[in-house]
């Protein structure tokens, strides 16, 4: 973590968030580093679908269509954040951390991390199999910043 505010804060990058099954866990682990004032720029935690809509401006019919936990909402997600936040690396996460809420063709445990650096953007695929809830959600936030730590190299 020390070592991903010190790359980010070398190359002057700004980072934001837009967390849904993660509830604000990511903007904590980064927070909590010292430094993190210089790079942390903001974070939404929109976890209802209403939030997705009325604060990242995700299209409803993305959410009717393809559902808050796709690839689809999780790209809308981090280009929306983009615009919003205007920092060179922007992270959005969507997923089911579970217990319950999991289907054959969307399991607890899927989750969509979006990273947007610049313009490019990359929406990783994740199953985190057989956690519970609160080890998902850290599986997720690890998975997150080792992602970042790569594209802020």
């Amino acid at each position: 973590m020390k070592s991903l505010i010190g790359i980010l804060i070398k190359k002057k990058l700004k980072i934001s968030f837009a967390e849904s099954c993660t509830g604000g866990l990511l903007s904590s682990k980064i927070t909590s580093i010292n430094g993190a004032s210089k790079v942390f720029n903001l974070s939404f935690v929109t976890y209802s679908n209403q939030s997705k809509i009325k604060v990242l401006k995700v299209n409803k019919d993305i959410i009717k269509k393809y559902g808050a936990v796709s690839h689809e909402c999780c790209s809308a997600m981090v280009k929306n954040l983009s615009k919003i936040s205007k920092s060179n690396i922007n992270v959005s996460i969507t997923g089911i951390a579970g217990p319950k809420g999991g289907t054959k063709q969307k399991p607890v445990g899927l989750v969509y991390i979006g990273i947007k650096k610049g313009n490019k953007i990359q929406i990783n695929k994740c199953l985190f199999k057989n956690k519970k809830r609160s080890s998902i959600q850290k599986a997720a936030v690890k998975k997150a910043l080792n992602l970042i730590l790569r594209i802020a190299k």
